[in-house]
């Protein structure tokens, strides 16, 4: 439970105050609008000084800095030169646009140790004022929420009901879904409504919000077109979108587990499946060294 905030019960008695001079006394029409007029200024001070110190669904704790992500993932994200123009395009086009025509959907694919959660948390960082800490950013790993098969319809319904009511609360909601490789077959089609094509749902508008998948599938067919391109003496850094993108949408689509058969690939509602290349040695030397700095052993 959160703690009250008493300041703002402070600032609710004010307003009833006000609010019961209009009903208990006989004033004229001039009085009251100036009660009411004082009543909404003392309502959107609270609401003003609350968003101040408190984290609220605005322009101050919800921002898109763009640059400061694009240059922290070319710093600290190594050998994925695809994530990073897949991931910053796909972001950009969908937050600055002013009415989005449906939620974004990015599905990251790949080996363990890609950097599938890294790159979460940097996007995370750069859309949110608290990053990963923030109440509108909300993290759900398979085989900790979702881990019975048996209890499937269960988790649709509480599916359902996390999703509205916290995109109720705020529009630019973000979901990760980690592991989704490891979530029951035809659960994550329950979230299919909100990342179709509608302008509002049972009143509540889905198209500003972010979902994220996190999942293994595809990765052997990642792995297996990085070696195609090593074996044609190719470097790494020339492999496109384009050689990929075909063999990580069918591995997701054909591999066992969340995405299996899925309806939302079915009707073309991931906005971008990112490939998470293998990483070599140079780059787990890279990611070691930024490990040590960051905790000044080097």
């Amino acid at each position: 439970m959160k703690p009250i905030h008493y300041f703002n019960v402070y600032l609710l008695l004010q307003v009833v105050s006000l609010s019961s001079v209009v009903s208990l006394e006989p004033v004229t029409t001039g009085i009251a609008v100036v009660t009411a007029v004082a009543a909404s200024t003392l309502v959107a001070t609270h609401k003003f000084l609350t968003c101040k110190f408190y984290e609220c669904c605005n322009e101050g704790w919800v921002k898109s800095n763009f640059t400061g992500m694009k240059e922290t993932l070319i710093r600290k994200l190594h050998g994925q030169h695809l994530v990073i123009d897949v991931t910053i395009k796909s972001l950009k086009a969908h937050l600055k646009s002013r009415q989005p025509e449906k939620a974004m959907v990015l599905s990251f694919h790949g080996w363990t140790g890609g950097g599938k959660n890294f790159v979460s948390r940097i996007i995370a960082d750069h859309l949110f004022v608290k990053g990963m800490e923030s109440e509108f950013v909300h993290l759900f790993v398979a085989t900790l929420h979702f881990p019975h098969e048996s209890k499937i319809e269960t988790y649709k319904d509480q599916l359902r009901e996390w999703i509205k009511g916290n995109v109720t609360l705020c529009a630019k909601s973000m979901f990760i879904f980690d592991e989704i490789d490891k979530m029951p077959h035809g659960l994550i089609d329950t979230i299919k409504p909100y990342l179709d094509y509608y302008q509002e749902i049972n009143g509540v508008d889905y198209r500003r919000t972010i979902f994220i998948f996190l999942g293994n599938t595809g990765g052997n067919s990642i792995t297996q077109k990085s070696l195609e391109h090593w074996r044609d003496g190719k470097k790494r850094e020339d492999i496109q979108f384009k050689d990929m993108e075909e063999a990580v949408i069918l591995g997701a689509y054909n591999q066992k587990g969340g995405l299996w058969h899925s309806d939302m690939i079915r009707q073309n509602l991931v906005s971008a499946f990112v490939p998470f290349l293998p990483m070599e040695r140079r780059h787990v030397k890279m990611c070691i060294q930024d490990d040590l700095t960051s905790k000044d052993v080097l």
